[in-house]
């Protein structure tokens, strides 16, 4: 049967797989819109009330999923707005599709109504940016997409697809990418990984980097448990390894613990295991240092331009995770319990570092989530913000595979809220606890309504300190006293949260905040909880005077 431009776009779309897709409606891709319309019983089109909500839901379904997360959007001011997403998706590796719906061919170069030069704007920050000029190839860009979202080092692609062209009609029917089997890891490379092992007394292992499953992580922790070897994650990337194992030593990022430094600065051999090794894991590289050759290092990536392009490791090998852990599962090293004394010096050194703080604040943040982290259940997704609001749940609550953590490593505020509603959604069975500072539920607390509209349960902890705390901090720290366009006036949150049919509180004490984060999870609608804190509490490690 004929079928139209948009009607391809839905059947490809279904036929890889996806079922959930994040938009707001825009009146260039109403061809595509129309066809979903027929597939409403098999996709669910989810409406967000801004388009960098959009593409931050689609964005943190691809990281629950390992799939990618589709988002739709028009031409111009929704692309534009979605790009946030596409950034985030660039940057932290995760899988995703836009589509964007555009002018119609005939009036393109013209500067027409909300015309962009897609291929320039979207460039830098995609794997590939294409345009859709032929119903007929709907299928073969389709495909291509999938394909190259999910393959190497994941990340986002760019569909623009030409008002016209999604009515024209075509006689070619659709199809799906057939997945690249990866190659596995080589004897080489294992028995270089096996020779470094052997000849070291205190290794360390980073892993961090997306294309992580249940079985890669299974696989690895069964290697590291017979091996007694430290584990430690990169950036925001904490529920790569359980952390109430033995092993897990503590997770690089901002203000990382002084002795996970120390630590790293005393190993003879630094594994990287699908991590980058980027700015924020290495604090501006200081930790490990790219200048520094005496560091034995393995790194392992998936994409070999990852490897050697800041680093220069000395064991290089180009596998993904996956076949890696494979591989790594039933390998034994000989001198294993010489790292004993390595190891539980390193597992009592986090465990001292995440005992509550002592404050004389009225709503002492690490009591806060110690009281969350007893509470929360085992099997919840934890979505996290940019800012300083995060450091406490990143440092104070422990994750795994059993507890997700969904954060950007690419530091974008606005984020946490539109990836609870995508979490929830995604799973409904599951608790989903959403930490947010005033200064991003402010760029993202309209999808709320979202979250309200769908049903979904969410408790969303809202820190508010009246500020942009973090720039505060810095502010602090290099112009005291000389804060300026850092003081934020805030509305009052549990009318406006209310307004939008969520349920809210505001707290004052750790009793009232337990009584409520109880209640909350018993809740089966969007729970609210807003935290005031002093200004003072700008960071976890340090307070002002």
């Amino acid at each position: 049967m004929p079928k139209t431009g948009g009607q391809l776009i839905a059947e490809s779309l279904y036929r890889n797989q996806v079922r959930n897709i994040f938009c707001v409606p825009g009146e260039s891709y109403l061809g595509a819109l129309d066809a979903l319309f027929d597939k409403k019983k098999s996709i669910k089109v989810i409406n967000a009330r801004h388009e960098a909500g959009a593409a931050n839901m689609a964005e943190s379904y691809g990281k629950i999923t390992g799939k990618p997360g589709v988002a739709l959007v028009t031409r111009g001011p929704g692309a534009c707005h979605a790009s946030v997403g596409v950034h985030i998706a660039f940057q932290d590796s995760t899988p995703m599709i836009l589509i964007v719906g555009d002018v119609s061919r005939n009036v393109r170069d013209r500067e027409a109504f909300q015309e962009v030069d897609f291929k320039s704007f979207f460039g830098p920050i995609s794997k590939w940016v294409a345009e859709i000029n032929d119903p007929d190839r709907v299928p073969e860009y389709m495909n291509r997409a999938f394909s190259l979202a999910n393959s190497g080092r994941p990340g986002p692609v760019v569909l623009v697809t030409p008002e016209d062209m999604l009515t024209q009609i075509t006689k070619v029917q659709s199809s799906s990418f057939r997945p690249i089997i990866e190659s596995e890891m080589s004897s080489t490379g294992l028995n270089a990984v096996t020779e470094k092992l052997e000849n070291s007394k205190k290794p360390l292992f980073i892993i961090g980097g997306s294309g992580w499953t249940n079985n890669s992580i299974s696989s690895f922790h069964k290697f590291i448990n017979e091996n007694n070897i430290p584990v430690t994650t990169s950036f925001r990337r904490q529920d790569l390894f359980d952390h109430k194992d033995e092993n897990f030593v503590g997770s690089f990022g901002t203000s990382v613990s002084p002795k996970l430094i120390s630590s790293v600065a005393s190993s003879d051999l630094i594994i990287v295991l699908g991590a980058r090794l980027g700015e924020m894991t290495t604090q501006g590289y200081s930790i490990i240092s790219p200048l520094d050759k005496s560091k034995n290092m393995i790194h392992i990536h998936v994409d070999p331009n990852e490897l050697n392009k800041v680093y220069n490791a000395e064991v290089c090998i180009n596998v993904g995770v996956e076949e890696c852990c494979k591989r790594l599962k039933d390998l034994r090293i000989e001198n294993s319990r010489s790292w004993q004394e390595w190891r539980s010096q390193l597992r009592r050194n986090y465990l001292e570092d995440i005992k509550s703080l002592k404050s004389r604040n009225f709503n002492n943040l690490s009591r806060i989530f110690e009281i969350v982290e007893k509470k929360l259940p085992d099997n919840s997704i934890v979505t996290l913000d940019a800012g300083n609001n995060a450091a406490w749940p990143q440092r104070f609550l422990s994750y795994g595979r059993y507890r997700r953590q969904i954060a950007t490593t690419c530091g974008s505020m606005g984020y946490a809220i539109p990836a609870a509603v995508s979490s929830a959604l995604l799973s409904p069975e599951k608790t989903v606890l959403c930490c947010v500072g005033d200064g991003g539920f402010m760029m993202s607390s309209q999808e709320i309504s979202t979250a309200v509209h769908y049903g979904t349960k969410i408790i969303i902890l809202l820190i508010n300190n009246s500020s942009y705390g973090t720039i505060r901090m810095h502010q602090e720290r290099d112009y005291p006293g000389r804060k300026i366009a850092t003081d934020l006036k805030n509305p009052d949150f549990v009318k406006l949260c209310k307004a939008m049919g969520a349920v809210a509180y505001r707290v004052n004490g750790l009793a009232e905040f337990s009584s409520i984060f109880s209640k909350a999870l018993k809740s089966k609608k969007v729970n609210v909880i807003e935290i005031p804190i002093s200004i003072n509490q700008l960071s976890h490690r340090h307070n002002l005077k």
